[in-house]
């Protein structure tokens, strides 16, 4: 087993960060998803919607942890686009991240609805719908609560795609506190579950194009058909680009109010200050040119 283990292994580093991207958003989905399959079908019998919300929150949890050694676990493509935009992920991956990241949703909805076949057309009296009582398409991805207009959508999804970006880069920022290592992952599940509590009832807090776009098509190819597209006027654009938007803007805020103003390390002090030195002096070595 160990000698076939080795022939599999991967010596490029691109394609080794794509499938942990992959098997990390995986993970998130196929718990997130599941805990909204098994809510929904059971009619809240078997969990609520706290447990819709601690689905996803574990999830984000435990994707992470089986990524983050490989890939850095960005696990959504608005997280890829911002440390693109903060110069800490290279833009030619970029692409290849999302299209990973939206593949392993793909298959995690798969898996879901496998696993969920039974019961989901139980459930549906063999229907499978986007819209109405027994709709069973917002198992896998997001739609819109029936007051909430389109532009409402958008400020719901840039709003909470933005609080989630300042509290990762909080996490991840080792001169505003020093978190441990291992405790991240739990801290950035705990975050998608405030988020899912305070900010949920409006549009299901997709805050991940992936998440959303990847069981869309899932749903699309698996029988609910175009409706999944079109339901709520439309809806399908707003989890993919009102995350994206809410990502930079999350971002362009803590490094104006918070990153930008930390005192640089010794390290970069005494550079800075060798630096100084030297420019001086070489002004003073010039020659006066008036004078010349």
């Amino acid at each position: 087993m160990e000698r076939l283990l080795r022939t599999c292994h991967i010596r490029n580093q691109l394609a080794r960060e794509c499938m942990a991207e992959c098997l990390g958003v995986y993970v998130l989905i196929l718990f997130g998803c599941g805990s909204v399959a098994q809510v929904t079908t059971t009619e809240d019998k078997k969990g609520q919607y706290l447990s819709i919300n601690l689905g996803f929150a574990l999830g984000v949890t435990f994707g992470v942890f089986v990524s983050r050694g490989v890939s850095g676990a960005h696990l959504n493509p608005a997280v890829s686009l911002s440390l693109c935009a903060l110069g800490r992920h290279p833009w030619m991956k970029l692409p290849f991240y999302v299209f990973f990241q939206v593949l392993g949703a793909f298959l995690a909805a798969a898996t879901v609805g496998l696993q969920y076949y039974d019961a989901i057309l139980t459930y549906s009296r063999g229907e499978l719908t986007a819209t109405g009582a027994t709709a069973t398409a917002g198992i896998f991805a997001t739609y819109p609560a029936d007051y909430l207009s389109v532009w409402g959508g958008v400020v719901d999804q840039v709003i909470g795609t933005a609080a989630l970006l300042l509290c990762v880069l909080a996490l991840a920022d080792q001169r505003n506190s020093s978190v441990p290592d291992a405790l991240q992952p739990v801290l950035v599940g705990a975050a998608v579950l405030v988020i899912g509590i305070s900010m949920g009832s409006n549009s299901g807090y997709a805050l991940n194009p992936a998440r959303d776009f990847g069981p869309r098509l899932f749903t699309y190819i698996a029988g609910w058909g175009v409706d999944v597209f079109k339901a709520g006027g439309g809806w399908w654009w707003v989890p993919i680009v009102a995350p994206c938007v809410g990502a930079l803007l999350g971002t362009l805020i803590y490094e104006l109010m918070i990153e930008v103003h930390h005192p640089l390390p010794p390290s970069e002090l005494q550079t800075s200050s060798q630096d100084a030195t030297e420019d001086k002096m070489r002004l003073e070595l010039e020659p006066d040119c008036e004078k010349c």
